[in-house]
This record gives structure tokens, sequence and C-alpha cells, in this order.
């Protein structure tokens, strides 16, 4: 028999196992893993860093080869349709239900859930093709800007017409070599700080761009600009000009190009209020903020220049002076892809090391995990993992390497913004809503949204035809590793 004070005891270690279970939930979500801490504010610092990038650069060119009309509605245009499509994904981040579903932890993943195997290896091949891209292109973008710095000062020295020459290349390596560092950051969890300070750089390049032609326009050195943009004549052929035309869509196009990690995005936020929820708010915010500032730049931009507007409003020297500006401005440049480089490279790190987990669960080369206690009193501890030490290391030295062979700025955003625009931003996010809302064919909500898709298709295509020309007129003359004008 067993006594009543031995009854108690167990009744009281029960309920302490009980307590302390709860406790332990209590830093778990609902699928187990460490409690989400992300907000609308870091979620939007997130968007933020992600779009506002080097493509905010090239929009005075692109509205200049588009025009007053032609360019001011594009931008209208490709935010609407940013923002819509965007918030359609955020629907998808849990599976069968957007508030009560299974979480879907990655793009690809709410794609294989709500489409099928087939369209999950179609997804997975642009959206990793196109962030591997978006690396390349803002290792191209920094480099140019640091070498900016550089020719800056030779212009303020020995003058606006000197033959300042200089080499991106050890700018690309010595960044190169930086990401090296920053790569060993495990996961999305731990970017928010490195987002945040992404976030603020990015909004002061933009103002400085914007106040420079702002300054520009007022001092009445603004050139001649018209509705339509660049006018055909003895310099520029009609065919040219259409090309450039289909060249600044792509540019446009890229400058908008986020929604490839929108889901890595949300899956950081806290669960209540519900992610889908606070990730429109997100959309809201970052998309609003980046288009304002968007209008500005490229219409500040373009008000400056006219219709030769510079390809990089800050690096192709439309501004000389004041020469420190200039320099702050492209510093901000720099720190700013520094940080958005990490955001756009955690989904290919961890598509990877994922699969290498799930193959090799027990090889402590793919799930070890090795403490470095760092400083003095050793107060901060880091952990080394070696495949993502060596995979990450490989990856970004890849990335360098065709960065130094590819250094073509406005071509390059053409590309990739036709390459990833319509099928990651339009085409997936309406077909996984499609599914997911289960909305019936020929329905007119479903004829609205087949309209979007097929209209950014024939957009997507005509940039992709202009890139393609400028990036073969481009390799045509190009020696690769030397030293730029």
């Amino acid at each position: 028999m067993v006594s009543v004070a031995e009854q108690d005891f167990h009744l009281e270690v029960c309920e302490s196992g009980l307590e302390n279970q709860k406790v332990a939930n209590a830093d778990l979500d609902d699928d187990q893993k460490p409690k989400r801490t992300g907000n609308v504010w870091t979620a939007s610092a997130h968007i933020i860093t992600a779009i506002i990038g080097s493509g905010v650069l090239s929009l005075a060119w692109g509205v200049a080869q588009l025009g007053w009309v032609a360019g001011v509605t594009t931008l209208m245009v490709f935010s609407g349709i940013t923002l819509y499509t965007s918030n359609l994904l955020a629907d998808c981040y849990r599976s069968p239900d957007p508030v009560t579903g299974r979480r879907n932890y990655s793009y690809m993943e709410a794609v294989k859930n709500n489409l099928g195997g087939k369209m999950y290896m179609a997804c997975g091949m642009v959206q990793y093709v196109n962030l591997s891209g978006m690396i390349i292109g803002y290792t191209i973008t920094a480099s140019i800007s640091m070498a900016a710095i550089q020719k800056s000062d030779c212009f303020h020295k020995r003058g606006h017409e000197a033959p300042c020459k200089f080499s991106h290349n050890p700018y690309m390596i010595g960044l190169g070599i930086l990401e090296i560092f920053l790569s060993q950051i495990p996961n999305f969890h731990n970017l928010s700080m490195l987002s945040i300070v992404a976030a603020i750089m990015s909004f002061g390049y933009a103002s400085i761009g914007m106040g420079l032609g702002l300054a520009k326009i007022l001092s009445g050195q603004g050139k001649r600009t018209s509705l339509t943009g660049l006018e055909v004549g003895i310099d520029l052929s009609a065919a040219e000009k259409t090309w450039r035309m289909f060249r600044a869509f792509g540019d446009i196009a890229f400058a908008y190009t986020y929604s490839q990690i929108l889901i890595e995005i949300q899956d950081t936020l806290k669960s209540s209020p519900p992610e889908n929820k606070v990730m429109e708010k997100a959309n809201m915010i970052g998309v609003s903020v980046t288009t304002t500032f968007y209008m500005m730049c490229g219409c500040f931009g373009y008000a400056a220049f006219g219709n030769h507007a510079p390809g990089n409003m800050l690096t192709g020297f439309g501004f000389f002076e004041p020469f420190w500006l200039v320099d702050l401005a492209n510093v901000c440049i720099v720190v700013h892809l520094v940080g958005a480089y990490q955001v756009f490279s955690q989904p290919v790190y961890s598509a990877l090391e994922s699969w290498a987990a799930r193959t090799w669960p027990k090889s402590k080369f793919v799930t070890g995990e090795y403490s470095i206690n760092i400083g003095i009193a050793k107060k901060y501890r880091f952990n080394i993992n070696f495949l993502r030490l060596t995979w990450r290391t490989i990856f970004v030295i890849m990335a360098t390497l065709l960065a130094m062979v590819l250094p073509f700025f406005n071509d390059v955003l053409a590309f990739l913004g036709a390459l990833g625009y319509w099928p990651l931003t339009v085409y997936f996010p309406i077909q996984m809503y499609i599914a997911q809302k289960k909305i019936r064919w020929w329905s007119s909500r479903w004829c609205g949204l087949q309209l979007i898709n097929l209209v950014c298709l024939l957009v997507a295509l005509a940039a992709a035809c202009g890139s393609i020309q400028g990036l073969s007129r481009a390799v045509s003359v190009y020696k690769p590793f030397k030293v730029e004008d």
C-alpha cells in the first residue's frame, strides 16, 4: 500500500514535471523550434534591405529611357503588383490554412506543398539561380562604389577631366574576404541587426542621391527632359531605343525584387498576431517606403541629368562635388550591399545545408557545432560548423570570381530583373494562392489574376531580350580583368 505521504510526494513530482514541461514549451513555437521573436519592424527592415539596393541607382537612367509618362507609370505599376502578389505569398506561409496550417520554412517548400513536386523543381532552379545572380550583381555594384570613392578623390585633386582609371578587381577580392567571415552567421534569425544597419545605409545613400539631384535642379543646372524620354535621332536609332526601353523595364523590375526571400523573412515572425497579417503590414511599409524613394530618386535624377542620365547616379559621375558627400554616399552603398549580400545568400546556404543534414544526420562534419570563446574574458561564444565553413567559403569565392568576369552594371541588373521578377514575384505567388483558395477556373477572380500573370510575362520577355542584346554588345568589346575607366 502507498501511504498518503508517498502519494503527496508523487503528486508534487508530477506537478513539478508538468510545470517544467510548460516552461520548456513556452520557449518553443508550435513546430517545436525556438520561439521566433521577429515583428513588423524587423520584417520591414529585412524587406527594405532587400529592395533598396543597387537598383535604385539605375532608376534615373531607366526613367530617361522611358520618359516622364511611361517611366513614372512603370514605377507605380511594378510597385502595386509587387505589393499585391507579396500579400498573396504571405498567405502561403502556412498550408493549407494561412493562420493555423503547417509552416513552410522556405519559398520552395511553400511551392512544393501548394503546387506539387514538378513546380517545386522549377521554382528551385529559378530561385537559386536568381539569388546567386543577385549576389554576383551586388559584388559588382559594391566594387564599383568602392572604386568610385577613389575616382572621386582623384577628380577632386586633379580636375574633372583627369584620366582617373582604377581596377575593380581588388575591391571585389576584398569584399569577398569580408563576406567569407560574415557568411558564418548561421541563419536568417541572426541577421536582424545587420539588416537594420543596412536599411539605414540604404536610406542614407538614396537620400544623398536624391538631395544632390534636387540641388542641381534648384540651381538651374537641370538638363532637358521629355515626356517620351531619350529621343530617336542621329545618335540613336529606333531599334536601339526600343532595346533600351526593354532594359529599363528589367532594371525597374530588378529594383522591386524581394519575393524570393519573403517566406524566409516571414519565418522570423512571432506567431501572434498571425504571421500573414504582420507580413502584410511589413509589405505595405517596405514597398511604400521603397516606392517613395524610387520615385524621388528616379524623377529627381532624370530632371537633373535629362535624357542622358548615367547608368549609375552616384558612380557614373553625374555629381563631382561636394566630393566628400559623394564619397559618403558610396560608403553607404558598400555597407548596405554587404548586408544585402547576406540577406540574399542565406536561402542558398540553407538549401544545401538542410539537404546535407537530412542525408548525413550522424556526420560530425555536417551537423557538429563547435564553440569558440571570444574575448579576453571569453565572454562571447561563436559556433563553428565545418560544412558551413567550407561550403559557404567556396560559394563566396565562386561568386567573386564570376563578378570579376562580368562587370556590366545595367545589363546585369536588367537580366536579373527579367529572370526573377515574373516567376518569383508574380507567377508562383498567384498560382499558389489560386491552389490554396481553390479559385475556380474562368471565374472573374481567376481571370483577373491570370491577366496580371500574362502582362508581367510579356514585360519580362521584353526585358530579357533587351538585356541579352545589351550583354552581347558589352561582351563583344570586353577584356576580362582590365583596368576600368
